[in-house]
């Protein structure tokens, strides 16, 4: 291919966190560099590259005599990794009620509206980002956003799993009016408080993505394509 390498491995950068993403390759699963390469029809270089740079933000993680695998998260991790995005989020939501301008306000809304009535956990986990990073983009500090974003790649498929507990997509989309609610209203610390509550997974919550993430993770296969 006549792609420049740096811009091809960002292509299958972003190919392979997808498929990791929508659940295609699990948490535990292996990924293969040459399985890899002849899937989607590129050298191995490439390949490597993508998958180092996914390693950088510990999306896949380098396994002992197994080479790269989806980094599985222990029940503890994800309480950390998401009591972590929950201040995160909180701190965008608090910003956004004291300083949203009218054109940021005007496109969370728009974000938000966007996710009534979907019901298809991949189709409303698509719109729900937008509508999250609607939000983080109103909270002004560029610094916080960065952090944010990244953040929220990291934490993608475990939040896309929850999606798929039943009831999950009418209560998540109801949290967004009250968020948006009190943004409005510019309640900065009640605003803040519903973030961090959206976010964080407690009690069956929690035990629902565990039982989800431990599902995929012991399957433990390959499923590099």
């Amino acid at each position: 291919m006549d792609q420049p390498p740096n811009r091809l491995s960002e292509q299958l950068l972003e190919a392979i966190e997808e498929r990791i993403v929508t659940g295609e390759y699990p948490p535990g699963a292996r990924l293969d560099e040459v399985e890899l390469a002849e899937a989607f029809g590129v050298s191995r270089t490439p390949i490597r590259e993508a998958l180092i740079r996914l390693g950088s933000i510990h999306i896949i993680e380098k396994m002992p005599r197994r080479g790269w695998a989806i980094a599985p998260a222990s029940p503890r991790r994800l309480v950390e990794m998401f009591e972590f995005m929950a201040e995160l989020e909180a701190l965008c939501g608090g910003f956004a009620a004291r300083r949203a301008t009218p054109f940021q306000l005007q496109k969370l809304l728009a974000a938000h509206e966007a996710c009534r009535g979907v019901k298809d956990p991949d189709e409303y986990y698509r719109l729900n980002e937008i509508f999250h990073v609607a939000l983080y983009e109103a909270s002004g500090n560029e610094f916080l956003i960065e952090q944010t974003l990244e953040m929220q790649r990291r934490a993608r498929p475990y939040r896309r799993l929850q999606l798929r507990v039943p009831e999950r997509i009418a209560s998540s989309f109801a949290e967004h009016e009250e968020i948006v609610r009190t943004i409005l209203a510019n309640n900065a610390e009640l605003a803040a408080e519903k973030l961090r509550q959206h976010v964080m997974v407690q009690g069956e919550r929690f035990a629902n993505l565990v039982k989800s993430v431990e599902k995929l993770s012991a399957a433990d296969v390959k499923r590099p394509a």
